[in-house]
């Protein structure tokens, strides 16, 4: 049973409560589009429809149209809806094609990069299906307005976009359309620099007038596979055309007072609830301490191996991931931590970047949904009829056929995107989760953990955190520490034999950026966004 740790040893943040409904994401006129829509009488689907496509024209160095998207989205009454819509790779994508070309590993940068169809559109068009079955009536132009403003007035490049440097960033320069578009002159913008990408407007204001199947089977469609044709990505018309987003079952696991929901494979999912069930039966009764963190470290060691061996192609799977969320396994993977010391770490790497964003509305219908580029910056290449910058979600396969994920024509990658979303007994919800790759499962472990320890939600988002391994800027594998953390901690994590590294900054983005939802049976929202992003949360 898990024992709020005493408050008065916490330094606690005041969390912003609104009345009925409430949005966070990590860049500001992301929250302020999906206020907007609440305001309007709008539900949290069509909320969140605006925030994404806000955030794709706002933050594109972290996420794009011409990306990936997973949706968790809890139906007052109780069904949690998940929403898969992540494309394949592409039929030339083929392990002898890229072995002809010379690659032993797949290129993160370039046309080459851009593998896999963009899934996230399939996915906004699945989710208001979703909401009109429940009552939205929102016109889809209303819910573009605001990203399509953005475009044709221009707006200020974020100061996240401002920090953050491409990994193999020659690559990414040579990237058709990268220099045009994030880098004119071939320099990164300096603070105050705006952009006003016209091409993605044209593009949105075709989606708002011909609907979002437009861009599979329509004119943009048409206009995407003729530019992927032309860069040499292996990705054809016919590809575009066949793919769509689809229902399918969440993962879910029982813990002490809540349900915490999860996205199946080909998704890290698993590994998120494997944490969570491997450090509840670790027995630790308070936040903060080298127990909470230390325990929370190996149990992400254990669920992480779990997850390198089995998560795939939903289709290729060898084992139902579900049967990895029992008692059985969970005492079994808890017994062989050692409380007092760390365990060996062969770590697999694991790079992203993503936006995370949430929306609960007045009914008690909930979001959880993420989206993504994979690396910073995807591919690099951004189409020139379009606008449209791709992701290079395709890096996950391996050119290895006896790999867990071998490229394969039509296959879906290894994702390390999941939404969150839980349930308490007493009647409250929670919409949660974090950016970061590998970081993902780790963050919402950390941030969820604090608040069933007593945090509130802005503590516990503002906490300082942790992240072992690898994820997107930083090569080592070590346990990266922002420096917020008790400095005893330290001397404890690194007697137990954990290879602690400390980070300079207070606030790093390599620590993920987080947000928390929380809605009460009374009705009031608490919401509250990472400090680390550019966003905030807003209600009403």
């Amino acid at each position: 049973m898990v024992v709020p740790a005493p408050l008065e040893k916490t330094l606690m943040i005041e969390t912003p409560v609104f009345a009925s409904a409430a949005v966070a994401a990590p860049h500001a006129l992301a929250s302020q589009a999906g206020r907007a829509i609440l305001a309007e009488g709008g539900n949290a689907i069509e909320a969140m429809v605006a925030m994404a496509a806000t955030i794709a024209v706002v933050y594109p160095h972290m996420n794009s149209i011409g990306g990936d998207g997973f949706w968790l989205v809890h139906q007052p009454g109780g069904k949690v809806h998940a929403i898969e819509a992540c494309g394949p790779a592409g039929s030339l994508a083929t392990i002898e094609r890229y072995r002809e070309k010379g690659h032993d590993t797949l290129p993160a940068r370039g046309p080459d990069a851009a593998i896999t169809v963009a899934g996230a559109l399939g996915g906004w068009e699945a989710a208001l299906a979703l909401s009109a079955s429940l009552g939205g009536r929102m016109p889809l132009k209303d819910l573009l307005a605001d990203a399509i403003a953005h475009c044709d007035s221009g707006y200020d490049i974020s100061a996240s976009e401002l920090r953050t440097w491409p990994q193999e960033v020659d690559a990414a320069k040579r990237a058709p359309g990268f220099s045009s578009f994030f880098w004119p002159g071939g320099e990164q913008p300096k603070p105050g620099a705006r952009r006003r990408p016209e091409a993605l407007g044209a593009t949105l204001k075709q989606l708002a007038s011909a609907g979002l199947d437009d861009f599979y089977r329509g004119d943009i469609g048409r206009e995407i596979a003729a530019d992927l044709a032309a860069m040499g990505a292996p990705i054809t018309r016919a590809d575009i055309e066949a793919c769509s987003a689809r229902m399918v079952e969440p993962l879910s696991l029982k813990l002490d007072g809540l349900t915490v929901y999860n996205f199946p494979p080909p998704t890290q999912g698993l590994a998120s609830l494997l944490i969570l069930g491997i450090f509840e039966k670790l027995g630790v009764t308070r936040a903060e301490g080298f127990d909470h963190h230390h325990g929370l470290v190996e149990a992400v060691k254990r669920a992480f191996a779990i997850r390198d061996r089995h998560i795939t192609d939903p289709a290729h799977l060898t084992a139902d991931p579900a049967s990895f969320l029992t008692d059985a396994v969970f005492a079994r993977e808890a017994a062989a931590i050692d409380k007092k010391r760390a365990a060996p770490w062969p770590p697999k790497p694991g790079n992203g970047d993503t936006i995370w964003m949430g929306a609960i509305d007045g009914s008690g219908m909930a979001v959880s949904y993420i989206q993504s580029l994979y690396w910073e910056y995807g591919s690099g290449c951004v189409l020139p009829q379009t606008g449209i910058h791709w992701q290079n979600r395709g890096v996950a396969f391996s050119l290895d056929k006896k790999a867990v994920n071998p490229l394969t024509p039509g296959r879906k990658p290894f994702h390390t995107l999941n939404p969150a979303f839980a349930r308490f007994s007493d009647g409250r919800i929670l919409s949660y989760g974090a950016m970061g790759g590998d970081g993902q499962p780790q963050f919402q472990a950390q941030i969820l953990s604090r608040y069933r320890f007593g945090q509130n939600l802005a503590t516990a988002v503002d906490a300082p955190r942790w992240l072992l391994g690898k994820t997107w800027g930083a090569g080592s594998v070590s346990l990266k520490l922002e420096s917020r953390f008790d400095p005893m901690l330290l001397a404890r994590l690194t007697a137990a034999g954990h290879p602690v590294e400390e980070y300079s900054e207070a606030y790093s983005d390599q620590f993920g950026h987080a947000g928390m939802l929380l809605k009460h049976p009374r009705g009031e929202v608490e919401a509250t966004h990472d400090p680390r992003s550019d966003g905030d949360a807003r209600g009403l």
